[in-house]
């Protein structure tokens, strides 16, 4: 783990049912801050964090160069991992408002 919002983000999706297969999957190109299983689904988790939006908030950092680079990343973690990149997949994103000790946690789930 390299961030509080990713264990954060981790910790909070664990307490929902889900289980971590992975952490900051780092392929050239590209990193997956997150790989998850929910009800035998795999999920690819973005962790975005911003203590103010002064800049854009954490949503709006989520750039579509971002997610391509996420779709990449996932592709090569099928292929890797299962030799196959037909299985059931989704990203999701969590987005963390706030400071390591007053935060807000929204989930978006399948936004690429």
């Amino acid at each position: 783990m390299r961030h509080w919002a990713e264990e954060l983000a981790r910790d909070h999706l664990a307490a929902l049912g889900y289980t971590v297969l992975e952490e900051n999957y780092v392929v050239r190109g590209g990193e997956i801050d997150l790989v998850m299983l929910h009800d035998r689904t795999l999920v690819f988790v973005e962790v975005r964090q911003r203590n103010r939006a002064d800049y854009g908030s954490a949503g709006e950092s989520l750039a579509p160069r971002k997610l391509a680079l996420v779709r990449r990343a996932a592709r090569m973690y099928l292929a890797k991992r299962f030799g196959r990149d037909d299985l059931p997949v989704r990203i999701d994103a969590v987005l963390v408002h706030g400071s390591k000790s007053r935060n807000r946690i929204e989930h978006l789930t399948g936004i690429g």
